[in-house]
């Protein structure tokens, strides 16, 4: 973070420590869970941006991508489970898939349980532009952290980062 948006960020907080202020000393003292909860957000939404970049897939949505990691992480699947999976309806995850068709990373075949129904999985194609774009993004990432970080401020990263993952338990 730079140094004039943590300033500005200490600002805000303290402004709003400063609005719930009721006389006591607790109430004057910035409320670091929201300003770190903004701020967190943020330096993500930066992030994954830039990595996206990074990847290549920038020609992809972000919702194409999830679709695609979905199918590598958990296999072939209906493209209903597809849409309750990435709480969208039906119609917007038909759209979705049908850009991915055209991009001839996915392909559909009847479900063997059911021939009523299809079953989408990754094409060739497909599950090479998932782990290029992964290699992509774990290069940027890697060089980035190298170029920009010492040592010390790495292992920082890596202590915040387990602080962060308590958040997933």
């Amino acid at each position: 973070m730079t140094e004039k948006r943590t300033a500005r960020a200490a600002a805000t907080a303290a402004r709003g420590a400063q609005a719930d202020t009721a006389g006591s000393v607790d109430s004057v003292v910035p409320d670091t869970a929201a300003l770190a909860a903004r701020e967190l957000r943020a330096v993500f939404s930066r992030l994954r941006r830039t990595l996206r970049e990074a990847s290549g897939t920038s020609d992809l949505t972000p919702s194409q991508s999830a679709v695609l990691s979905r199918l590598v992480n958990d296999g072939p699947a209906s493209a209903s489970v597809l849409a309750a999976a990435e709480r969208v309806r039906p119609q917007s995850m038909a759209a979705t898939l049908a850009a991915l068709e055209q991009h001839g990373l996915v392909g559909r075949r009847p479900d063997p349980e059911d021939g009523r129904r299809q079953v989408v999985s990754l094409t060739e194609a497909g599950l090479d532009h998932v782990a290029d774009s992964r290699q992509a993004r774990q290069e940027w990432l890697t060089r980035a952290m190298a170029e920009h970080y010492t040592e010390a401020e790495r292992a920082t990263v890596l202590e915040a980062l387990a602080l962060m993952d308590r958040l997933n338990r």
